[in-house]
């Protein structure tokens, strides 16, 4: 975990939460602040790890979206969940257009196969439908996108 030293400093801490995964600034302020940093040490120790390139919010977005995606999760959830994150909407669309142009995602297929990996049959009655429409909605896709999974199963 974190290394014994009580009085290890806020970079220090830091470094060994992003030897682990990438964290947004907004969420490596909070971990720093529950460990009662002072507000002004934060500051400056994350504006040098950006400056250093050790922590950066659109690394951390593409990561994120990438991993979200893996998921079987849609873009209106992946945005959410980035807001909560603190990472900003212009640093979200620009992760999400370079992740959707290098992996060549299609919303509307993550969609589908979304829908077959938990429902193997066609929901023929209303009922079944809209428990499809709703497992759909709750994972960040469209309307557009759920009519078009629910039309190929």
């Amino acid at each position: 975990m974190f290394s014994s030293n009580v009085d290890a400093s806020a970079r220090e801490v830091a470094i060994q939460l992003l030897a682990r995964r990438e964290y947004s600034r907004a969420e490596l302020a909070r971990k720093l602040q529950q460990k009662t940093f002072d507000a002004d040490e934060i500051s400056a120790c994350l504006d040098a790890l950006a400056e250093q390139s050790l922590q950066s919010d659109a690394r951390f977005a593409e990561s994120f979206i990438r991993s979200r995606i893996s998921r079987g999760q849609g873009v209106i959830r992946i945005k959410g969940e980035l807001r909560q994150r603190g990472v900003e909407q212009e640093t979200q669309a620009a992760a999400l257009a370079a992740v959707e142009e290098r992996e060549a995602v299609d919303w509307f297929e993550l969609a589908r196969e979304t829908l077959v990996r938990r429902f193997s049959t066609p929901g023929d009655s209303p009922k079944e439908r809209a428990k499809r429409e709703r497992f759909l909605a709750a994972r960040g896709f469209d309307f557009e996108q759920i009519r078009y999974a629910l039309s190929c199963l």
